[in-house]
């Protein structure tokens, strides 16, 4: 009788490959940063990864969007606030234990010194800057659609500083980038809801 093949938690061989695949890939794309001379852009990079820290890019720019944009811009400022904090909450105590990703090597990599921030503790997938800057980048444009656009530039350079600096894998900040923008999606619709029926 021939058996059924297993259905347990384990990936199967050819899942297997394509993963392995696609971290040969995202390895080989961080190494390319890590080997590429970039003098003019390490410090910018370097300053714009540590201004990230603690969503104080976030809080810096909710403000500028409350004095700035009337009652509009305090909501915005609000809904992008409440997203950014909902997903660094959740990639904090879920993703990140979840996820159980080392971080990068940078020695093994020879990452410039002069673009180097220091080394997070936690582990690396996802990437919390990349998800809590696209985070507040999607629920302060969705009330302020204007702003949308420069936000989510903004965005994109902190999730791709976190490569550039030598912490985490590309993967990393897509993943964190993709994860940021789902829970905005939440809790955007929460507050629509709430300010709604106020």
């Amino acid at each position: 009788m021939a058996r059924t093949p297993s259905t347990s938690g384990t990936a199967t061989p050819g899942c297997e490959s394509r993963l392995a695949e696609v971290n040969r890939i995202d390895q080989a794309v961080y190494a390319a940063v890590a080997a590429t001379p970039t003098p003019r852009l390490d410090g910018v990079m370097r300053r714009l990864s540590t201004a990230a820290n603690y969503l104080r890019l976030s809080v810096a720019s909710s403000a500028v969007l409350a004095l700035a944009g009337g009652r509009r811009g305090r909501r915005a400022a609000m809904s992008g606030l409440a997203a950014a904090v909902a997903t660094t909450t959740i990639v904090n105590l879920v993703a990140k234990p979840f996820g159980q990703r080392r971080r990068p090597n940078r020695l093994a990599d020879e990452v410039p010194l002069a673009r180097q921030v220091p080394m997070p503790h936690s582990r690396s997938f996802p990437s919390g800057h990349a998800a809590s800057a696209v985070a507040f980048a999607s629920g302060a444009g969705h009330l302020m659609p204007a702003m949308s656009a420069p936000l989510h530039v903004l965005s994109a350079l902190v999730a791709y500083s976190r490569v550039h600096t030598g912490v985490h894998f590309p993967g990393d900040a897509i993943a964190g980038a993709i994860l940021g923008a789902a829970i905005a999606d939440i809790t955007t619709d929460v507050l629509d809801r709430r300010w709604t029926q106020a």
